[in-house]
């Protein structure tokens, strides 16, 4: 990549897709999903707060910071529900890698594609710590733009081989069948939650609406299911019936936001979660036994963000599936900030003090 001062690798979204189709979705995800656990085992070195939301009628605006020290990256990232009748994206993104010793950025990047990827992976990450042992079948409620993602990188990770879906708008179905075929999945769509989750060892919500929704109920949810919740990522925004959450052991990304964002906002603050990081690291076990009820409330969070930005950046050189960005200004004086304004017009003369 590129050297100068002034120049930025940029990710456009055509870059984008065509690097993941040179790596292979399902290598890409294994590769960012190893990151996301080699980040999250140095959990302590990382800034942490709740991501930084402005919330509307219509959606929310987000950004997403965090550091270890020597790195630092955010994404912004919106939303809106309501996109998808216009044609638009529910979820777009951008994110920026920077270089913490002098401030510079390193990496300027599309992140629509790459949260998409990201949260797959996270998912699966999870799953490899609390979902039952020889799961092969999972059931995806919401079979929208996630939906796919989420299936390969089951797939990927867990070796998830049968899907069984559902959507209230049977096209959305139609859609990732038509899109998952030739990965090898044996997919069945259904034509209600309780069908789908019939005979399911993980079961993944990934819906849009801004509401507070029962996707799932607790009759639905028998022992030895893991739960893998996504679609609950904002204030008023859930998915599963309390009575879900009181049964299981719930794990988290991070607690201070989760409780604000996931499913867990249903519950009183002081009820008990586990944070992801303690799992990886080995501090707390996954899942103990083959009755326990697992719950990952996924929300996403700025460390994910960080692995995935790190992971790019790690496969970008020498595959040209970037472009170099004039972003930043590079006058040959660094006091002389005006003067480089006035040289590309041709106005500054001679130093008059100059010899």
């Amino acid at each position: 990549m590129a050297d100068k001062l002034n120049v930025v690798p940029f990710v456009s979204v055509d870059n984008m897709m065509r690097l993941v189709l040179a790596i292979g979705v399902e290598r890409f995800l294994r590769e960012l999903a190893a990151t996301i656990e080699e980040d999250f085992r140095r959990w302590h070195l990382f800034d942490k707060q709740p991501r930084l939301a402005s919330h509307s009628a219509d959606g929310v605006i987000e950004l997403m910071p965090t550091s270890d020290g020597t790195t630092y990256g955010f994404k912004y990232v919106n939303g809106h529900p309501k996109n998808a009748r216009s044609g638009r994206q529910t979820v777009a993104a951008f994110g920026v890698l920077a270089d913490v010793g002098n401030g510079y950025p390193m990496l300027l990047t599309e992140m629509t594609i790459l949260t998409a990827l990201r949260t797959a992976a996270m998912s699966a990450v999870a799953a490899k710590y609390l979902a039952p042992k020889g799961a092969r079948t999972m059931a995806i409620i919401g079979n929208g733009a996630q939906a796919e993602f989420q299936a390969l990188a089951f797939k990927a990770l867990i070796g998830i081989d049968s899907l069984r879906l559902y959507d209230i708008d049977p096209a959305a179905s139609a859609k990732c069948r038509r899109n998952l075929a030739g990965f090898g999945f044996r997919i069945a769509i259904c034509s209600s939650t309780a069908e789908a989750v019939e005979g399911a060892d993980i079961v993944t919500t990934a819906t849009a609406d801004k509401q507070c929704a029962t996707i799932l109920t607790d009759n639905l949810v028998g022992p030895g299911i893991h739960i893998n919740a996504v679609g609950g990522d904002c204030p008023g925004k859930t998915e599963l019936h309390p009575d879900i959450l009181r049964r299981s052991d719930i794990v988290v990304e991070y607690a201070p936001q989760t409780r604000l964002e996931g499913e867990i906002q249903q519950l009183p603050a002081d009820h008990p979660v586990t944070e992801l990081w303690r799992v990886i690291a080995g501090e707390v076990p996954g899942r103990s036994d083959d009755r326990q009820i697992t719950l990952f409330d996924s929300v996403g969070f700025a460390v994910e963000d960080f692995s995935a930005l790190r992971y790019l950046r790690s496969v970008l050189a020498g595959t040209g599936f970037f472009e170099d960005l004039d972003l930043l200004a590079d006058p040959d004086d660094p006091r002389d900030l005006f003067g480089m304004l006035l040289r590309a017009e041709g106005r500054a003369g001679p130093d008059p003090a100059a010899p």
